[in-house]
């Protein structure tokens, strides 16, 4: 009996000693290795980070300076303008709460309060007085200068309030506020670096963080944005793969989270577990330039025997893979803006007619001449292939010379090409696709083109306010480059965006493919 209550008694003891170790353990605040593991993983998926893919490096990150797709997308999420587009492409405010327009030619914009460059410095009106004065020196050789052209004077009115008088009515001008180019930057951080090239302190809701050559680009959540709740990501990491192969492998097994793809991709992700692929008509164009002073394009039969020349429904189906539609200079996506250009005599793969011109231009038996295009591109490549092969039935043999990124941007605006193989956009207003690219003085203008007749018709279509008499100008502005043809206008494609389940609330639109602010991972 004795030795049963001491036994007890003993068990008793230790569970005693067994609870206060384990109480002490706990009060020192120390955790098991399960514990551990377990609060770490609910830290890794707490942090908000979105992995994209790129099919281009960034060319640069100077948004006054540079206009390549590979750029825009990152400096884009770091800089801000005075206004943007809504999701129904209704214009709304940005760095600009509020505007008011006094008379058709003045402007005044009431900025928002508090809202600080990355560097922790306030924005004030001063900031966006420096930085159109920037984009419209000639010293600054900005992309965007013409858009702004009609610009007479800037007179800040108060720490908040800026205020823009115009030299006449234009009706594009709260458009082009909203191109990503047309951001507000910090005097002092250009002072600093001599540009902007390789560094990136804006406004945005994100914060440039890396860039590592050839690599990736990283992005932190801009933890003092102005608007509350803003962005939801703590972290955006851009990976630069310039193969669509290894894009297509990264996304399959959720290295990445988005990147866009082509058309036959598209098709190889559909019903992939784990991912979807959106699309959109878009508002870009693949295009054929000449550079006009280079013989014989100089010579617009020339060029007008190159289009009747090319097939553009073979590229459509081979380039594009069917997935795209046949365009002029002003994509089908912008509605009655666009021409109709199927029907256009330019546009009927006429040989014999394209023979005759040659021939009347004094070259019956056709002439040699190189097309350029960027090698990362498949589209850019099939399409000077297919026009390698098309354009010699008339006698034309074209040396096809592929180049890398880096060097493509640095032809294109040294206008060094005699043809060039490229995508632009038609924006958000016709004036961008007609005047931009194709103006005498137009920032785009790398073709050496010039027309008093286009050039006084899109400065007409640029001050005319009433929507009906603008239409009517840009169809006879429209009209004219096809049978000037700069430009072969080709394909405006559907594009595509392959997106793993966990990115919740992400939508592309036509005018605004890669708006992620309010994106987040589940």
């Amino acid at each position: 009996m004795f030795k049963k209550q001491f036994l007890f008694l003993l068990f008793i003891a230790l569970a005693f000693v067994i609870a206060a170790c384990s109480n002490d353990s706990n009060d020192s605040g120390e955790t098991s290795d399960a514990e551990a593991e377990s609060g770490s993983e609910e830290e890794t998926q707490a942090e908000q980070v979105l992995k994209i893919a790129n099919d281009q490096e960034p060319a640069g990150l100077d948004p006054h300076k540079t206009p390549a797709a590979s750029s825009v997308r990152v400096y884009s999420k770091v800089y801000e303008g005075l206004v943007t587009f809504d999701e129904n492409m209704e214009l709304e405010g940005q760095l600009a709460e509020s505007w008011d327009q006094p008379d058709d030619s003045t402007y005044i914009f009431n900025l928002v309060e508090g809202a600080q460059f990355h560097n922790g410095r306030e924005m004030t009106a001063e900031d966006v007085k420096y930085s159109f004065e920037r984009i419209l020196n000639e010293e600054t050789a900005s992309h965007i200068a013409s858009y702004f052209a009609d610009i007479e004077t800037i007179e800040v009115l108060g720490d908040y309030q800026i205020q823009f008088k115009l030299a006449n009515p234009n009706a594009t001008f709260l458009t082009n506020l909203t191109n990503s180019s047309a951001a507000i930057v910090a005097q002092e951080v250009v002072e600093e670096n001599g540009d902007l090239q390789q560094v990136a302190i804006g406004t945005g809701p994100f914060v440039f963080e890396e860039w590592v050559p050839d690599n990736s680009v990283t992005l932190l959540k801009n933890e003092d944005y102005y608007v509350d709740g803003i962005p939801k990501l703590d972290k955006v990491e851009y990976y630069t793969m310039l193969e669509e192969a290894s894009r297509l492998s990264a996304i399959r097994t959720g290295e990445i989270d988005m990147t866009t793809v082509n058309a036959q991709s598209a098709e190889l992700l559909d019903g992939a577990d784990g991912l979807s692929v959106m699309d959109y008509q878009s508002l870009e164009y693949s295009y054929v330039g000449f550079n006009v002073d280079v013989e014989p394009l100089t010579d617009e039969k020339v060029r007008q025997a190159l289009s009747l020349a090319t097939n553009r429904q073979e590229i459509v189906d081979i380039a594009w893979n069917g997935q795209g539609v046949i365009t002029g200079p002003i994509a089908p996506a912008m509605g009655d803006w666009s021409l109709d250009v199927e029907a256009h005599e330019l546009y009927q793969n006429d040989l014999d007619q394209a023979k005759d011109l040659l021939a009347d231009a004094g070259y019956p038996d056709g002439f040699e001449i190189t097309i350029t295009t960027a090698s990362t591109y498949p589209d850019m490549v099939d399409t000077a292939q297919l026009l390698q092969q098309q354009w010699k039935e008339i006698g034309v043999n074209a040396e096809i010379r592929q180049v890398e990124w880096g060097e493509y941007i640095d032809i294109w605006s040294n206008k060094s090409a005699d043809i060039l193989i490229g995508r632009n956009g038609s924006g958000s207003d016709p004036d961008r696709a007609m005047n931009y690219f194709f103006h005498t003085d137009g920032s785009a203008n790398v073709w050496n083109f010039s027309n008093a007749e286009y050039d006084e018709l899109v400065l007409k279509g640029k001050g005319t306010v009433d929507v009906e008499e603008r239409k009517e100008v840009y169809n006879q502005s429209q009209e004219l480059l096809l049978e000037l043809s700069p430009n072969l206008f080709m394909v405006s494609p559907m594009n595509y965006v392959a997106v793993r389940d966990g990115v919740v609330d992400y939508q592309p639109y036509a005018h605004s493919s890669e708006d992620i602010e309010e994106v987040s991972k589940k």
